[in-house]
C-alpha cells in the first residue's frame, strides 16, 4: 500500500524508545516479526509494572466491535500517564467506521495499537487510511526478497556482538528462508552456543546448531552450478534425493531461478566486465557479491540463460502437478540440474 511518506521500523522503535509516543499505531502486513517487536515493546515499556493492571488491556479483533475498541480508547488512565491499548487480530474487525471517527479525534492519554497481520487495509478505505496516519503511525510490514536475507543476518548478528562469514550467513538463510521469527529463534540459539572466547559463526557452527549440512546444501548446489562442478552439483542432488527432510525442489527452485533472473540483468550491465560494475547494476550490497555472477557470465551465455529460466519455470509447474502425472520432485530436480549443467 503506498504511503505519503517512509515508514520504517527503525524509525518507530527510534522514537519509541525516545519516548515519543503517538496515539495510535496501525501496524499491518505479511511479515509478523516487526508488528510483534513492536507492539511487544508498547506493552512492556511504555507502563510501569504497577500501573499495568488498570492502564493496559488486550483485545483480539474477532471477539470485539470496532465501537469496543473505540469506547475504550476513550477512557482515561488510572493514576498513570497513558493507557495501552492492543488489538490483535485486528484484520477480523468487519465494520470500521466507529475507528475511523475515533481516529479523527485520538484521545492523547491513550496508546491505541492495531495489529493486522497477513495482509494490509483494503486499498478501497481511503478516508480511513487517512485518518490513521494523521492520528499517528500506519505501517506496513513487508517480507524480506531473498537478497535481503544475508544483510538482515548479518546485522542481527552484529548487534549482539557476533561475527558472521559469508558462507555461513548464505547457509543460514538458504536453509531457513524469510521467516524472520523463525529465523531469529534459529540465530538466538546459536548465539547461545557460542563460548566467550570465540563470538563467531562459521559453517560448522551452523551445522552442529541448525542441522544444515556445511556439504550439502542449498548453498553448495548453487555454487556448484555457477561453477558447472557436474560431480559435486550430482552428489548433492543424490544426497537430498535420499533425504528429503535436508532439502527439496520447492526449496531450490526460488533460489535457482533468482541467481539465474538476475545473472540475465547482469548481461545487460553497461560494465559488466567489472565486479563493482554489476554488483552496482544488480544494486548488490558489496562488489563481491558480484563474484558468483562474474564466474555465471564466464560459464554460461545469455542464450543458455534464457533457456534454463525457461526450463526452471516448466519444471515449477509440474513440481505443482501441472502436466505432470507421477513424476517424483527429486526426479523433476535431476532432470533440471542436468539441463542446466549440459
Amino acid at each position: 500500500m503506498a504511503d505519503t511518506k517512509i515508514v520504517t521500523y527503525e524509525g518507530i522503535m527510534q522514537d519509541l524508545q525516545a519516548r515519543k509516543f503517538r496515539p495510535v499505531y496501525y501496524l499491518m502486513g505479511e511479515e509478523s516479526y516487526y508488528i510483534d517487536k513492536i507492539s511487544d515493546w508498547i506493552a512492556d515499556n511504555v507502563l510501569q509494572p504497577e500501573e499495568r493492571d488498570f492502564n493496559q488491556t488486550v483485545m483480539f479483533g474477532s471477539d470485539v466491535t470496532a465501537s469496543q475498541v473505540a469506547d475504550a480508547a476513550r477512557r482515561y488512565p488510572m493514576m498513570a500517564e497513558y493507557q495501552v491499548l492492543i488489538v490483535k487480530e485486528a484484520q477480523a474487525i468487519r465494520s470500521t467506521d466507529a475507528l475511523e471517527k475515533y481516529f479523527k479525534s485520538p484521545m492523547k492519554s491513550t496508546i491505541l495499537v492495531m495489529c493486522h497481520k497477513n495482509g494490509t487495509i483494503d486499498g478501497r478505505k481511503r478516508e480511513y487510511v487517512k485518518s490513521i496516519r494523521e492520528a499517528g503511525v500506519l505501517f506496513e510490514s513487508k517480507k524480506l526478497r531473498e537478497r535481503e536475507l544475508p544483510a538482515f543476518i548479518e546485522s542481527y548478528l552484529r548487534q549482539r556482538n557476533v561475527g558472521i562469514d559469508p558462507k555461513s550467513t548464505q547457509l543460514i538463510a538458504d536453509s531457513i528462508g524469510a521467516d524472520l521469527s523463525r529465523l531469529t529463534s534459529e540465530m538466538d540459539k546459536v548465539i547461545l552456543s557460542l563460548p566467550e572466547t570465540d563470538r563467531r559463526v562459521t559453517p560448522q557452527v551452523v551445522e552442529d546448531q541448525i542441522g544444515v549440512s556445511k556439504d550439502f546444501n542449498g548453498f553448495e548446489l548453487r555454487d556448484a552450478i555457477i561453477n558447472r562442478n557436474v560431480f559435486k552439483a550430482n552428489q548433492i542432488i543424490k544426497y537430498f534425493d535420499e533425504n528429503p527432510k535436508a532439502g527439496s525442489i520447492y526449496s531450490f527452485l526460488p533460489m535457482l531461478f533468482n541467481f539465474f533472473q538476475n545473472l540475465m540483468i547482469a548481461y545487460y550491465a553497461p560494465k559488466k566486465q567489472s565486479q563493482e560494475g554489476v554488483a552496482e547494476w544488480l544494486e548488490l550490497r558489496t562488489p563481491w557479491a558480484a563474484k558468483d555472477y562474474m564466474i555465471g557470465m564466464r560459464n554460461y551465455t545469455g542464450m543458455k540463460v534464457m533457456q534454463i529460466i525457461s526450463k526452471i519455470r516448466e519444471i515449477d509447474a509440474k513440481s505443482k502437478g501441472l502436466d505432470n502425472p507421477n513424476t517424483p520432485p527429486g526426479e523433476l530436480m535431476k532432470e533440471l540440474i542436468f539441463y542446466i549443467l549440459h
